[in-house]
Formats: structure tokens, C-alpha cells, sequence
């Protein structure tokens, strides 16, 4: 599933190539890709034309573009969306979902999505956000992160730290591979429990994470997953420097430990068993 920095990279891409226009409606070719949208592609197409878009926004892995005070266009790209600006005469891609056309015949907005588990829908908008996500956390890349609630709302729950930073009401657009990176980075096991974590530590696996979100948006995101591409439909590079996720085996970067993986909440945790130890007291 694309991660926050794969969603802030397709965010200044829509951004370059859509805010300022006009939509002149939409054509939906597949009932799933507009799911919570429960009034249906007639109302869907009937809420966008005419709207100008005045920004495109983004909060973890949600995306959306506001459509003046009171609505947006959220989109979500699940495990496999794409949002294309493209020509309106280019070729159809096969898992072509919603096509977004625009009143000025420029390049139009596709989503593309082939395991149809994203979604685009018309939504209310509350101080900005929209209401269906009013309560995921801001990313730690926004303004409005805060710090000091973080910390203590680290320190006051009882689980392992990774499922915490999973945890979209705490800390929004932290995915799995982001949370393996910058766990290794600041030394910490991935079941370390949270109650314990000394704030010294705490401040050193947010700055890990900042880190790791940043050098991925440099190189344009991560692309295990051909099917993540930006608006331009091009690839990452990010997963060419990652030093613990998806290397089993491989030597750690800093120590040369082979990388150790584990089962985790029906997905995986990469780490180093040196660098970074099972604390006495983890959480399974």
C-alpha cells in the first residue's frame, strides 16, 4: 500500500497539474472506485461539475481537493490506485476507474486503480478536513503535529511500538516499511513496550520517522509495487536505500548482522537482532 510519502508525492503532482481548473464532471467506469459515495455516479459527476479546485491537500495516506469552503474530492489509493493526468485522447489504461474531465479540454485526471480497493468520493468539509477523517492524527510532516501529545499518548498506551505507529489516530501515514526504517534507525525493536519508552528515545524514533519520510519524497517515494507510480506514472527509487525492510537475511548496514524477519499482524517486521535488541518485558 503507498505510504505517506508516496501519497504527498502524487499530492504535488495533482497539484501542479489541476488546482486553478474547473471540473466539467466525471465518468465513472466502475462502481467500486465511488463505494462510499452512496448517492451514486450520477450525484458523484452531478457534485463536481462546475467546482473549482482551489488546492489539493493531503492527511496520512488521504488526499483531497477542496471544492471551495464546504465540500472536497477525498481519494484514497487503497493497495493499488493511481491518480494520471493525461491527454483526453491517450490510450485507456485496462483498470481505468473514474476519468475527471476539466471545462478548459486539457489534460484530464484518471484513476486507475487494479485491485479496486481505493476510492474517490464528495465529502463535507470541517475546519478544512474533511468529516470521514476528522479523527486520523496529523502526519508528523504537518504543521499541526504536536509533539508533546504524541509523546504522551505514546507513553500512555500498552502495546509494542510498532502497533502504535500503525495506529492512524496517533500518528497518521506511518506504514510498515516506514515504521521498520525508522525503528532501525533509532535503534528500537519493534515490540519494545510503549509505556516504557524513555523520552529521550521517543524524540530520537520521531525524528527517525521525519527522517525516513523525507529522503523517500526525495527519490519520488518507494516502488516495490510497480503498480505505484505518480501523475506522470513514474517510480520511486526510495526502496534502493532502505537498510532493514524487505532484506532478510542481508547484512545490516551498520553492523553486518544478518536482518532478522518476523511474522507480524499478518504482514512483516524486518530488523537487526544486534542493533536493535528485544527488550526485556516486549509485547508479542
Amino acid at each position: 500500500m503507498p505510504e505517506l510519502p508516496e501519497v504527498e508525492v502524487v499530492r504535488r503532482g495533482v497539484e501542479r497539474w489541476v488546482v486553478g481548473r474547473t471540473f466539467a464532471g466525471a465518468e465513472v467506469l466502475h462502481p467500486r472506485a465511488i463505494r462510499r459515495h452512496p448517492a451514486g455516479a450520477e450525484d458523484f459527476s452531478g457534485r463536481l461539475a462546475g467546482r473549482t479546485v482551489g488546492s489539493a491537500r493531503r492527511r496520512g495516506k488521504y488526499l483531497w481537493l477542496p471544492l471551495g469552503d464546504e465540500e472536497a474530492l477525498l481519494a484514497h489509493l487503497g493497495m493499488s490506485g493511481q491518480l494520471l493526468v493525461l491527454a483526453p485522447g491517450s490510450p485507456v489504461e485496462r483498470h481505468l476507474r473514474v476519468r475527471l474531465g476539466f471545462t478548459d479540454a486539457g489534460t484530464e485526471l484518471r484513476f486507475v486503480d487494479q485491485r479496486t480497493f481505493g476510492h474517490l468520493m464528495v465529502v463535507p468539509l470541517s475546519d478544512g478536513v474533511p468529516e470521514v477523517i476528522a479523527h486520523i492524527a496529523p502526519d508528523p510532516l504537518e504543521d499541526a503535529f504536536d509533539e508533546e501529545w504524541f509523546f504522551a499518548r505514546l507513553r500512555s498506551r500498552r502495546t509494542g511500538v510498532k502497533r502504535a505507529l500503525l495506529d492512524q489516530s496517533l500518528i497518521s501515514g506511518v506504514g510498515n516499511i516506514n515504521a521498520d526504517e525508522a525503528l532501525w534507525r533509532a535503534g528500537m525493536h519493534w515490540a519494545w513496550p510503549t509505556e516504557t519508552v524513555p523520552p529521550a528515545k521517543s524524540a530520537l524514533l520521531l525524528e527517525s520517522i521525519r527522517q525516513v519520510m523525507r529522503e523517500a519524497l526525495a527519490e519520488g517515494g518507494t516502488s516495490f509495487d510497480s503498480l505505484y507510480v505518480n501523475v506522470n506514472g513514474e517510480s520511486g527509487y526510495f526502496d534502493r536505500a532502505l537498510a532493514v525492510y524487505g532484506r532478510r537475511d542481508e547484512p545490516c548496514p551498520r553492523c553486518g548482522t544478518p536482518v532478522h524477519r518476523d511474522p507480524f499482524m499478518n504482514r512483516s517486521s524486518y530488523s537487526c537482532p544486534r542493533c536493535q535488541p528485544r527488550p526485556r518485558g516486549a509485547r508479542p
